[in-house]
C-alpha cells in the first residue's frame, strides 16, 4: 500500500492510499480523485518520504555498539529523536476541523436532493414537519427562498461525505 501526500490547486493537503504508483496515476487520469475539502479535481502529488518498517523497534535504553571505551556514545541521534513532536500545519488542522463539522451537519440533516426549495417552503409555511434539511437548489431558487424570509445557507459537502457515513 502506498500512502501519498496529495494537494489540490487550492493548496489543501491530504493523504491518498493506493495499491501502487500505477493506481494513483490511473485514478488521476480517469478523474476519480478530488480534494475532500473543496472538491477540486486538480490533484498533484507532494514530495514525501516513504516510511519503511525494517523490523522491531529498538529499545531506547539500548546502548549502541559504537560506544567507545570511555562509556560515551558517538551516536547522539537516538537521544535527539526521542524528544521530537509532530504538529500538523494549521491548514491540515483547519481541514480536519471542517471535515468534522461537515460530518456533523450530514448526520444531523435529511437529504431532500433537488427538492430542497420545495421542501424548505413546506417546512417554513408549516405544511411539513419542522426539521433540518440539505439538498440542491439553483442560485435563483436560493435567492427566492431568501426573499421569502427562509433562512438558507450554501454549504459545500465534499464528495467523500456524500456516501454512507461511517
Amino acid at each position: 500500500m502506498k500512502v501519498l501526500d496529495l494537494q489540490c490547486e487550492n493548496q489543501h493537503v491530504f493523504e491518498g492510499w493506493f495499491g501502487s504508483e500505477g493506481d494513483f496515476v490511473d485514478q488521476k487520469d480517469r478523474g476519480l480523485m478530488q480534494c475532500p475539502l473543496c472538491g477540486n479535481a486538480a490533484i498533484s502529488k507532494r514530495l514525501s518520504a516513504p516510511r519503511l518498517n525494517l523490523g522491531k523497534a529498538r529499545d531506547p535504553s539500548h546502548v549502541d555498539s559504537d560506544q567507545n571505551r570511555s562509556g560515551k556514545s558517538d551516536n547522539t541521534a537516538n537521544s535527539a529523536t526521542q524528544n521530537l513532536v509532530t504538529v500538523p500545519p494549521p491548514d491540515q488542522a483547519l481541514a480536519a476541523a471542517w471535515m468534522a463539522v461537515a460530518k456533523r451537519i450530514m448526520a444531523a440533516t435529511d437529504d431532500v436532493g433537488d427538492q430542497f426549495a420545495e421542501e424548505a417552503r413546506k417546512i417554513h409555511y408549516g405544511e411539513s414537519k419542522e426539521r433540518s434539511i440539505r439538498g440542491q437548489a439553483s442560485s435563483d431558487e436560493t435567492q427566492a427562498l431568501i426573499e421569502e424570509g427562509i433562512a438558507v445557507m450554501p454549504l459545500f459537502v465534499p464528495e467523500a461525505l456524500k456516501g454512507p457515513l461511517q
